[in-house]
């Protein structure tokens, strides 16, 4: 990087030439169609080269930043402008090879971001180009990236921290939600990219970038909303990419985020984070993470999405890092870290999102820590906004009251009942289960009887109450009422938790209709 021409100084004008050219998220896409467009996502070059073989502008804007192919300094001019182009090399955005030749030396990529066309600044990757990255590398558009973007909510607040912003992909996903963002991270390169970001997209005035480390650039301050996908790597305590690795031993990256954001949020206020926790001797991973937050003043969706074997996940990451785990460097390496696993009892990995609500000071935290390992195809962010409103129904509730309450069964409900041919007596079908799932959002399925089933179909949310339910279903099938109501209200409480049910109260936020 240039100082004295940072790659910022170039952002505006670029996004306005790659623009014009339709060298967008779309354009791209258009313009290769459907197989090589397949092929760009898989990360086959030659195919997208050959997409991309014409002799139009957008064709070699498409192997100039994309495929980041060698190419004259004159036909550099000829797509951007010899001003452009000059300014380009003179901000280190393109440079010069041994032969002459010119490259683009970042990856300079659109993406489509909560529905806005954006232009992301970030290191080439290895998904197109032959390349190691280096411990300084600044990630772009990744798929863990697009995950927290998918969610985090982006209903309208005030304030937004991004803390870790790397090139600026989370704050990009609330330009549209917030009126004013901070944006940290600890690596100054990481920041200079961001603000090319930033400044691509024309939000200069709204985004402040500070430099610092963990939560030291925002003390005493508080935010709406935070946003983070911190270096959670699990691991030896060392820095090997700044990117991933926190220098903090095993899941501690995580357990520091996690235990430090409730300070920083505005009563009411949410976090929306990416972790990763092991999972270790006799300690389940809900109650280890779960230990991460404090006792009164938070509500907590944990979500484990995915676990992965110790030998898995070395392996996955030294490959992310273009290291061959069959070479002595690989085989040494993955040693190294499975050791360190074995020492610390680590006998899996666990990742996936904190959902963190700040609720009253003196108020019993609500921490919920489940497995959601189902396809998922929904944004979460409205769901994560619904859960906290369902949960914060359910805390207000006084003994006695739930009873009293009408609900709605979710439309997108689906009743499965299951039948298998009846191995017994050789003949007919007999139940296998009986369950309500979801058919939007996260797709829970809880699994029922018939005796819930017939109390959930009865549910209105004008006719009778919970309770008024339960008790003509007793009656009509002879069972004690007081009996079957301690019996089906907690499952009820399940079915409200997960959004299977909606209370009346929360019908218009549900957006259900």
């Amino acid at each position: 990087m240039n100082p004295d021409h940072p790659v910022a100084e170039v952002a505006t004008e670029l996004a306005h030439a790659l623009s014009s050219a339709g060298f967008t998220a779309d354009g791209i896409a258009g313009h290769l169609g459907p197989e090589y467009t397949e092929a760009l996502h898989r990360g086959e070059p030659a195919a997208v080269a050959l997409g991309a073989s014409g002799d139009s502008g957008l064709d070699h804007l498409i192997r100039i930043f994309v495929l980041h192919e060698h190419v004259p300094a004159t036909l550099l001019s000829d797509v951007l402008g010899a001003r452009l182009a000059a300014k380009l090399l003179d901000s280190g955005v393109a440079e010069t090879d041994e032969h002459g030749t010119v490259f683009v030396a970042y990856d300079i990529r659109p993406h489509v971001i909560v529905g806005r066309n954006r232009l992301v600044f970030s290191d080439v990757d290895a998904s197109l180009v032959d390349h190691v990255p280096g411990p300084d590398h600044v990630l772009g558009v990744g798929s863990a990236s697009l995950s927290l973007l998918h969610s985090t909510p982006t209903s309208p607040v005030s304030s937004v921290l991004d803390l870790g912003t790397g090139s600026g992909v989370q704050l990009l996903g609330q330009l549209d939600s917030a009126e004013r963002i901070v944006a940290t991270d600890v690596h100054e390169r990481a920041l200079d990219l961001a603000r090319a970001t930033v400044t691509a997209a024309g939000a200069t005035q709204r985004v402040d970038l500070r430099g610092g480390s963990w939560f030291e650039p925002v003390a005493g301050e508080r935010f709406d909303r935070i946003v983070a996908n911190p270096p959670f790597v699990v691991g030896l305590p060392e820095v090997g990419h700044v990117y991933r690795d926190s220098g903090l031993n095993l899941d501690g990256a995580s357990e520091l985020v996690v235990s430090q954001v409730t300070e920083h949020l505005n009563p009411g206020g949410t976090a929306h984070l990416l972790a990763a926790w092991v999972h270790q001797g006799e300690e389940s991973w809900q109650q280890r993470v779960a230990s991460w937050l404090p006792d009164t003043g938070v509500a907590a969706w944990i979500i484990q999405r995915d676990v992965a074997d110790p030998a898995l996940y070395v392996s996955t990451w030294l490959t992310d890092e273009s290291v061959d785990v069959r070479s002595a460097e690989g085989r040494a390496r993955s040693r190294e870290w499975l050791q360190h696993f074995h020492d610390n009892e680590v006998t899996g990995i666990g990742f996936g999102f904190v959902a963190i609500q700040r609720i009253g000071d003196d108020e019993p935290s609500d921490i919920l820590a489940e497995d959601m390992s189902q396809p998922v195809v929904d944004p979460l962010g409205p769901e994560v906004e619904e859960y906290f409103a369902r949960v914060e129904w359910l805390r207000g509730l006084v003994p006695g009251e739930l009873e009293t309450k009408h609900v709605q069964l979710r439309p997108g409900v689906a009743r499965e009942d299951i039948a298998l041919p009846d191995t017994e007596i050789g003949m007919g079908f007999e139940r296998a289960a009986l369950r309500l799932t979801r058919t939007d959002g996260p797709r829970w399925q809880h699994d029922i009887d018939e005796h819930l089933a017939a109390i959930v179909a009865g549910l209105n949310p004008q006719g009778l109450s919970i309770g008024e339910t339960i008790g003509l279903y007793a009656a009509a099938q002879g069972y004690d009422e007081a009996a079957l109501v301690d019996a089906a209200l907690p499952a009820i409480v399940d079915l409200i938790r997960h959004g299977l049910l909606i209370p009346t109260e929360l019908l218009a936020f549900s957006n259900t209709d």
